[in-house]
């Protein structure tokens, strides 16, 4: 890594979310991208604190993919690049066979050798207890007293039974400031038909209910309220009925049913003049839209009115300002890097949000506007299906120091 770190008076944070299924899918052509693409990140913004939030990991065929697994971790500890973060935590939870508690959830920490005091909490015994070395944890996941991981309860994706979505969450405390850090993945849109019935779609009211739990637990009475970043994937999604009534304003829809059930089995929006050439072509698992530059001609951004599932949460997370196009889906064809698949209607899935605390710290005055970047990673290569997100930011040291509200603070006492 270029030009040595100094931590003396603002520590650099770097924050990463990705979504890896794609990666263990196909080992061979995504994983070297993706981490190439990843380390050129890490070197850009030279974090002395690097927290990655993977979900998927192993990908769909997790007994198949374990192997691949293992691989792409110890690349990642034993990389030039990496070699100055001489401590980490790796939290993996690889145990498939428990399906009441299997999350496919990873979380990396991974700590520079400038970085002289960083200690993490222990949820058990309640006091935080400095890092050391490097560890990877997998498997007992649940006995792991440096994290905490819940699955959403069942009855929460009904659709779903095998749904592996949860969140693990940690706690650090680094430059006399504490936050915690969780990683989050929420239900997915099981059929573009469905989340077209209505607005907002019953699956965005689902992720609403998830994550008010998320947001419940991490703030309770159980240990002290500190900032917390929230990143991961969210799923989140564009207003299916109105921006497919935004895109095909003057087309009209045919529907057509399947023989058998006579359910609805696909939508075609055609032009009402101009050869009634089709505009949408919309099945369970298929949006098929005409004209994908609309997601990609200034990042999509004017698309950001369709995306409405954050406004629920309006007092409780905040999110820097969006300038990057929707984070999925990406053809996962190794020649298509800006190419999205027309399996689902982009959208920004893959966030990193923050409580009101954790904003303040983000953005406090003495931090330089340009230091801090909210961006996707690897916007002209696939990275599989899902592009990384990531933030970067600096904490002055003392920036935490008590101030009036005491459940506000994020010092260590």
């Amino acid at each position: 890594m270029a030009g040595k770190l100094t931590a003396a008076h603002s520590t650099g944070i770097l924050l990463v979310t990705a979504n890896v299924g794609s990666l263990f899918e196909d080992p061979e052509h995504l994983q070297k991208t993706w981490l190439r693409e990843f380390y050129q990140t890490v070197q850009s913004h030279k974090p002395h604190f690097l927290a990655v939030h993977c979900q998927e990991v192993g990908g769909k065929n997790y007994e198949e993919s374990m192997s691949h697994v293992d691989s792409f971790v110890k690349e990642l500890l034993s990389s030039d690049v990496m070699r100055e973060y001489n401590r980490a935590r790796i939290y993996l939870d690889e145990n498939y066979k428990s399906q009441e508690h299997f999350t496919a959830l990873g979380s990396f920490y991974f700590i520079h050798e400038s970085l002289k005091n960083i200690q993490q909490f222990d949820f058990k015994a309640k006091k935080f207890k400095k890092v050391l070395g490097k560890e990877t944890c997998s498997e007992t996941l649940e006995s792991t007293s440096t994290l905490e991981k819940e699955k959403f309860p069942q009855d929460y994706f009904p659709e779903c039974k095998w749904s592996r979505k949860g969140f693990i969450r940690t706690r650090w405390a680094i430059a006399d400031c504490v936050f915690d850090l969780v990683n989050i993945h929420l239900f997915h849109d099981a059929s573009n038909l469905v989340a077209w019935e209505k607005s907002p779609s019953v699956y965005s009211g689902t992720r609403q209910k998830a994550l008010g739990y998320v947001l419940d637990r991490i703030t309770d009475q159980r240990y002290e309220k500190v900032p917390s970043f929230v990143f991961g994937d969210f799923n989140f999604r564009l207003d299916s009925k109105q921006v497919i009534e935004s895109l095909c304003s003057t087309a009209t829809m045919q529907t057509v049913r399947a023989a058998d059930t006579n359910e609805v089995d696909k939508l075609i929006f055609r032009e009402s003049d101009n050869d009634r050439k089709v505009v949408l072509q919309l099945e369970k698992k298929l949006f098929n839209y005409v004209n994908q530059d609309v997601f990609r001609e200034n990042n999509g951004t004017s698309l950001l009115e369709f995306d409405k599932e954050l406004s629920v949460f309006k007092d409780r997370l905040h999110e820097l300002e969006i300038s990057f196009p929707p984070s999925y889906p990406y053809s996962e064809d190794s020649s298509q890097g800006k190419q999205y698949m027309n399996t689902r209607c982009p959208a920004w899935c893959d966030r990193i949000l923050m409580s009101p605390s954790a904003r303040d710290l983000v953005l406090k005055p003495e931090n330089e506007e340009k230091s801090i970047v909210y961006d996707n990673i690897g916007p002209n290569v696939c990275m599989g299906d899902h592009k990384p997100v990531f933030l970067s930011f600096r904490i002055t040291a003392g920036a935490g120091k008590p101030n009036a509200n005491k459940h506000e603070c994020c010092v260590v006492q």
